[in-house]
């Protein structure tokens, strides 16, 4: 079991310095290892989770809407949902190795709660918020956009293809979210000579008709019938 805590978080690329350090102290501290120290004078990292969360939000928030000022309500919240992950703040997590200092009881010791998404992913929240607390909002947003740089280069990546992504599999991510279920594209009409082919595609949701697409293959018509999906709903 770790014993003890560096002065700065390991591998942080911020190298952020606290005056208090306290605070990062309780953001790596877990409730077990609280519980089986019965009458210490010690907190664990979930009040500061649920502190982290609020920032990481605001922060996130403030970002994207910033940066993609021509999405829409929809398409800003698909794309903070993705980034304030559990899986998203686990990788962020794995890339600080935030597990090596966590202070775990022996039975998430055993069960190896270092390696766990949702340990890492909440000791990441509390440290935002650790940091927050400790240097203000300004140092609490350049961790936070530091730390998650990774992810949102990725974002800006995506939205810089032309046609702005891979229009089926945008919507078929907004399906699995709002609907828990695949989209079904059905053939509606192939017409033209074989050099010139023209097909037409309706894409269902809930046995709904949610778009219509026409391509010179398939795959296009499919595409187009998911472009208009997302068009429909603002995204």
């Amino acid at each position: 079991m770790t014993s003890g805590l560096p002065d700065e978080l390991p591998h942080n690329p911020v190298r952020y310095q606290f005056k208090n350090k306290a605070l990062l102290e309780e953001a790596l501290t877990h409730k077990s290892f609280v519980n089986e120290r019965k009458g210490a004078d010690r907190r664990h990292n979930e009040r500061l989770e649920f502190l982290g969360d609020a920032v990481l939000s605001l922060v996130i928030s403030e970002h994207l809407a910033g940066r993609y000022p021509q999405l829409s309500e929809g398409a800003l919240s698909k794309l903070k949902a993705g980034l304030v992950s559990e899986s998203s703040l686990a990788a962020a997590a794995r890339r600080l190795d935030l597990g090596s200092s966590l202070r775990l009881g022996r039975g998430e010791e055993l069960s190896k709660g270092r390696e766990k998404h949702s340990l890492l992913a909440d000791a990441l929240e509390a440290v935002i918020a650790a940091i927050y607390l400790d240097g203000g909002l300004e140092a609490g947003r350049g961790f936070t956009l530091d730390v998650l740089d990774e992810e949102l280069n990725r974002i800006g990546s995506s939205q810089t293809k032309p046609g702005g992504d891979d229009y089926k599999t945008r919507f078929q991510e907004w399906c699995q979210l709002h609907h828990e279920a695949l989209p079904r594209y059905i053939m509606v009409k192939e017409s033209g000579p074989d050099h010139q082919k023209c097909f037409e595609v309706e894409v269902e949701i809930a046995s709904q008709v949610a778009g219509f697409g026409v391509g010179r293959s398939k795959k296009e018509a499919e595409q187009m019938a998911a472009k208009q999906a997302l068009e429909k709903h603002g995204l």
